[in-house]
């Protein structure tokens, strides 16, 4: 027996225990049968009767007889598992296709299909697969569900084998199973301008020299098609060939999510907790900003940086987009809440130089954390702030009391220093705060005399 998402794996056919495996796999009804054949033998042998001492090895031998036969079948049963899609957002369904092949010259029996899979996902999905001919094939599929992003086993796969009077059943077992990712969910955001940089290539304010090949050196060959007006004839006389000079290019646009995940700072769990609203909002976030064409890195209170190091952790380029999102989006559906008790980890890796917009999804920030918070602005050419203060999270809407609310004075603190800083109330619609700051932004660098959004 085999399985997987594309090949095909050798099944445990449990040879090993023998009789043992054999009778562990009897019924009720087999059990039944034997516990009455044996007390029907001992009475006939008390009493003297040899009709029913027949009887009674009748109903005995009977299920064994089925459990060994059973036991000594061997179909050749090739299985595979299919996820359509394999990464799925939270409260999507992704649909799971089983495909059953009978690679053996002889037909199967009755054959019993399901397949493991975690209890967030749903039930286990059972199959009865008729009569399978010699060749042939049978497929099913099954749909799954989770509203809490993470990585679920699926498999293995396990084929329930009964004979044709019920006496017995077994279990084999394939020995390979796939991974169903559920990554957070991801909110489609209107397109503002909320660095004052424009975005992605072409129309930056920042320039560098080209640098994107082993070519693009001081100077470069002569290429069909160049521009003779940037023929460097010092470097042609030198190099004895045509020699021009490189040409400027715009530097592409970055841009730095940053997610808040100490433990502390957020309170409460499941799919509808400020945790988990960060976290889809980081994943918008760092999407949005891909498809305009921006350098992106993902960074958590703990420094680490996703994809990884070199260029600084930003990803994104070109066909690099995809891959970079897709390892963002894996990454933020297994992260969980650090042990950390700051900020300052994030705040010196920031530090390190112009890191372009920042955009911070924090969680309840005291004083001396704010004040971490407010740091990172001196090295970032745009920031906004969106604060889930767990006071503000867990009001409810219909409350309309207004006692003292610490995040007032953490956003004041923040907006003081150059961000653009949101509240984010319980259930909020990101698209609307991501407006929301984009005006707020306008505002302040119109009353500044400066130049509006484009």
């Amino acid at each position: 027996m085999s399985t997987g998402g594309t090949g095909h794996a050798e099944a445990d056919r449990g040879e090993q225990g023998g009789v043992r495996t054999a009778l562990s796999g009897l019924t009720t009804r087999g059990r039944s049968f034997l516990a009455a054949g044996v007390a029907a033998a001992i009475c006939a042998y008390v009493l003297g009767q040899s009709d029913l001492l027949r009887v009674g090895l009748l109903l005995a031998v009977l299920p064994l007889v089925c459990a060994g036969v059973l036991y000594r079948t061997r179909y050749r049963v090739a299985g595979s598992r299919r996820l359509s899609p394999a990464r799925v957002p939270a409260g999507s369904e992704a649909r799971v296709h089983l495909r059953m092949d009978n690679v053996s010259r002889l037909p199967t029996g009755l054959l019993m299909l399901q397949d493991r899979v975690p209890y967030v996902l749903g039930p286990r999905p059972r199959f009865v697969l008729d009569r399978v001919e010699a060749g042939g094939r049978r497929e099913v599929s099954y749909r799954v569900r989770s509203d809490l992003r993470g990585r679920y086993p699926l498999g293995p796969l396990q084929l329930r084998l009964n004979d044709p009077f019920g006496m017995c059943e077994l279990t084999r077992s394939f020995s390979t199973f796939d991974t169903l990712t559920v990554i957070p969910r991801v909110e489609p955001l209107p397109p503002v301008r909320l660095s004052g940089e424009a975005k992605g290539y072409g129309d930056g304010r920042q320039r560098s020299l080209a640098l994107a090949g082993e070519d693009d050196v001081i100077p470069r060959g002569y290429r069909y098609g160049d521009d003779l007006r940037r023929v460097h004839w010092r470097s042609t006389a030198r190099y004895g060939e045509l020699m021009v000079r490189r040409e400027e290019q715009p530097q592409r646009a970055r841009c730095t999510v940053l997610l808040d995940t100490r433990g502390l700072a957020f309170e409460g769990a499941g799919p509808d907790s400020a945790f988990e609203w960060a976290v889809s909002g980081t994943a918008s976030v760092l999407v949005h900003m891909l498809e305009r064409g921006f350098s992106v890195r993902l960074l958590t209170d703990t420094g680490s940086s996703v994809p990884g190091e070199g260029a600084d952790g930003f990803a994104g380029a070109n066909q690099e987009s995809a891959d970079a999102a897709g390892l963002m989006m894996d990454t933020l559906a297994v992260i969980d809440h650090s042990d950390g008790t700051g900020l300052s980890r994030a705040y010196d890796v920031l530090r390190g130089g112009n890191e372009g917009l920042l955009v911070a999804f924090f969680g309840d920030l005291d004083e001396e954390q704010a004040a971490v918070a407010a740091k990172m602005r001196q090295r970032s050419g745009g920031a906004v702030a969106f604060l889930l203060d767990s006071e503000t999270w867990a009001r409810e809407p219909s409350d309309t009391a207004r006692p003292f609310d610490r995040s007032e004075e953490r956003l004041r603190m923040l907006r003081e220093s150059g961000w653009t800083a949101l509240s984010v109330p319980r259930g909020a619609p990101l698209n609307e705060l991501w407006r929301q700051a984009d005006r707020e932004r306008a505002g302040v660098v119109a009353a500044s005399g400066g130049e509006g959004p484009a």
